[in-house]
């Protein structure tokens, strides 16, 4: 949490002060410019929109289309941000859709995402694939799969002919991710009891976890996690993951795909076990503080509180909040003291890629057209 963090704090507040209005317009052949934070893939403009509202600091975006004939960034979604809140300049530009951030609009964190894109791929992230009649049924099949967010259909005029009718489903994460975790003496961390950490399922279900067990090899991914439930959790989304362990050393969580064998050894600061399928996890770990661990990164912005039980509080009634460090009086600098930092990251569905190809059909799932508000 060093003078860099401090910078981005104040950025993103003097930012906020200047563009809390709701402004949901999007700006076509309008190029908004700016302080470019990070760079990522999207299908249409509504969805960049809806990648710079989930940023912690992204303030405004600007689209590159598909039809654009003098950028063949096309699919392109540049999020971005100034002191000012304001675009520095808005030239305009064929082929570019711009807006701004809907934070202040109160936005659905779990916005429904109805539309369909002919012949545009979402490459990538594939985890299971079937044959189906069209992409109708293709994107029930996505709906109905716990795991996946959005699909790819090849349709009946593909070539080759042996991927006619392939239904790919694909997977992203849609529970906050902790970017690092650090120790640092003083910190405190924890998440937002408000935090939708797992799809919601009826059946209620016991984690299985093994103390002091390593299952070694098959990673598929790591992860920083707070605790072995967490772990736990991060496995239990995941549609490739059929077991994992968690080294509390560095609080690592080792995904892994197996379906075939699981091999354990005795491993003392190991913890493994198996994730819960259509049902329900106890989640009371959520409410766990941690001390002496900092969730580094993906700062909304800080405020002085006087404990962390404040600073838990101010997440949890925050709707964008999804973690928090609060730093104490024990922290070796004074001038953090009692900071409570607020932090999220991006939790729709996001393609990896996005490309132009023909005779293809791409959307998302409709999970989130489906809960009842």
């Amino acid at each position: 949490m060093g003078t860099l963090f401090i910078f981005v704090g104040l950025l993103y507040l003097c930012g906020l002060s200047f563009s809390q209005e709701c402004r949901k317009d999007l700006l076509e052949n309008i190029n908004f410019l700016g302080t470019e934070i990070k760079v990522l893939r999207s299908p249409d403009a509504v969805h960049c929109q809806h990648l710079c509202t989930q940023h912690p600091r992204c303030l405004f975006f600007a689209f590159v289309r598909p039809d654009s004939t003098i950028d063949n960034r096309y699919f392109y979604c540049f999020l971005m941000s100034t002191p000012s809140g304001q675009p520095k300049a808005q030239p305009s530009k064929q082929g570019i859709t711009s807006g701004f951030s809907l934070k202040p609009c109160n936005p659905d964190p779990k916005p429904c995402l109805p539309q369909v894109y002919q012949n545009v791929d979402f490459l990538g992230a594939d985890y299971r694939s079937l044959f189906t009649s069209d992409y109708e049924e293709c994107q029930r099949a996505c709906t109905q799969d716990p795991g996946c967010q959005f699909f790819t259909f090849v349709n009946g005029v593909f070539t080759p002919e042996r991927i006619r009718y392939k239904c790919h489903l694909k997977f992203s994460w849609t529970i906050p991710r902790i970017p690092t975790i650090e120790r640092k003496a003083g910190v405190v961390s924890g998440f937002s009891h408000n935090a939708e950490i797992t799809q919601t399922f009826h059946t209620v279900c016991q984690g299985k976890l093994f103390p002091r067990t390593d299952i070694k090899g098959n990673n598929i991914e790591t992860l920083p996690a707070a605790s072995p439930e967490h772990c736990q959790t991060l496995c239990s989304a995941h549609p490739s993951c059929t077991y994992f362990s968690y080294t509390s050393n560095d609080d690592k969580c080792y995904l892994k795909n197996n379906p075939n064998e699981m091999v354990t050894i005795s491993k003392e600061g190991v913890t493994s076990g198996l994730p819960a399928r259509f049902c329900q996890l106890d989640n009371s770990w959520v409410k766990d503080a941690h001390e002496g661990k900092a969730f580094s990164g993906s700062d909304i912005r800080y405020e002085l509180v006087d404990d962390r039980d404040m600073c838990q509080r101010k997440c949890t009634e925050d709707p964008n909040c999804q973690f928090y460090d609060y730093v104490t009086e024990s922290f070796f600098d004074s001038n953090y003291w009692r900071r409570c930092y607020l932090k999220r990251v991006i939790t729709i569905p996001a393609p990896p890629k996005v490309t132009k190809l023909s005779n293809v059909v791409s959307g998302f799932s409709l999970k989130n057209c489906y809960r009842i508000v």
